[in-house]
């Protein structure tokens, strides 16, 4: 079978690789779709994301959804032929974050595609995959395999909403338009918000936050775009989905006093600077988001609710063109979310 693995930045390779078979709790997947993600770019650009790094070659991929082939000794779940998403972490379930209900946090987590640990935690981009059975989600009634596929990166998105507070009839401000940074916009709409302001730097990427629900679209590098929140009009909250210091400036510069930011993006490695004192001034509260936990399964429920998702997927690509899809993938100024076929 056909899977792509990554070797060291800039070196991805579409390689046979043996079919594996499911062992005891496991399921076998028949991969349909692969949406390739902000931390897969990186570790094809960088060979790394975040303070992770890549020390052995990795299959790529946590965003997967397909049909069921089999299962292991022991392993129960939808019958095979089922469509299902693929919920990619395996928490420990023993640590104190798993106890406290955290399980998105957890120490000794497993995540498809991720370099966090050594072996490696190999990923999902290949045309069969095997997990524990636990981790399958049968897809809800309306819901097609094509959609199922933004099922993580939402996740991701209702998570840093929810981080953020109840947002019920608040403004909420989102700087980077990304994939993730359109599905916040999304999140935050289907959570209540009465208006969602995007920052970005690049046109296209504002159009797909305006498919996506965003109220208002700001250049991020025109200070006098009459988007800009003022302090009259400044956002109850903030998510920065962007990845750099600068979109944390942004937050903490246009959320009101008492606000809160959430830091969604993904910084890079070491320290980042930002308007640390105004935290202090305005008692704005600072807050991470990483992964989900149940939101995986609400994720599935609104892709099946609401159909202007479809809108968010420009490209389809065969995984024999992975490299194409990768460099498509990178490029904002041609893609928002860029899905690998299998």
């Amino acid at each position: 079978m056909l899977g792509c693995v990554i070797h060291g930045a800039g070196d991805l390779r579409v390689a046979e690789l043996p079919v594996p078979e499911p062992g005891p709790g496991e399921a076998r997947i028949a991969v349909r779709y692969g949406g390739i993600c902000g931390s897969d770019l990186h570790y094809w650009r960088r060979g790394g994301v975040g303070d992770f790094r890549l020390r052995e070659p990795m299959v790529l991929g946590h965003e997967v959804v397909g049909t069921v082939v089999s299962y292991g000794a022991g392993a129960t779940g939808p019958a095979p032929g089922t469509a299902v998403a693929v919920h990619p972490a395996t928490p420990c379930g023993r640590c104190p974050e798993c106890a406290d209900g955290r399980a998105g946090v957890c120490r000794d987590t497993r995540y498809l595609g991720s370099a966090a640990r050594l072996p490696h935690v190999q990923g999902g981009f290949a045309a069969h995959v095997v997990v524990p059975a636990e981790q399958l989600r049968e897809l809800p009634d309306g819901l097609g395999l094509r959609r199922a596929a933004l099922a993580e990166p939402l996740a991701v998105a209702l998570h840093a909403v929810r981080r953020a507070g109840d947002v019920t009839g608040r403004h909420v401000l989102v700087t980077g338009a990304g994939p993730i940074g359109c599905l916040v916009v999304a999140a935050a709409k289907a959570a209540g918000a009465a208006r969602v302001t995007v920052t970005d730097l690049l046109p296209e990427a504002l159009r797909y936050a305006a498919v996506a629900g965003a109220d208002t679209l700001v250049r991020a590098d025109d200070p006098d775009d009459a988007g800009w929140p003022d302090e009259a009009h400044a956002a109850d909250a903030a998510v920065e989905a962007s990845g750099v210091a600068a979109g944390l400036d942004t937050c903490l510069r246009h959320v009101r006093r008492g606000g809160v930011v959430v830091q969604l993006g993904m910084l890079p490695p070491g320290r980042s600077p930002f308007a640390g004192n105004l935290l202090v001034s305005r008692e704005i509260e600072l807050r991470g988001s990483f992964r989900f936990g149940a939101e995986f399964d609400d994720a599935l429920h609104l892709l099946a609710a609401r159909g202007e998702f479809d809108g968010l997927i420009s490209r389809v690509v065969p995984v024999r063109d992975a490299v194409t899809a990768f460099e498509l993938a990178a490029d904002r100024n041609r893609s928002c979310k860029v899905l690998l076929e299998f």
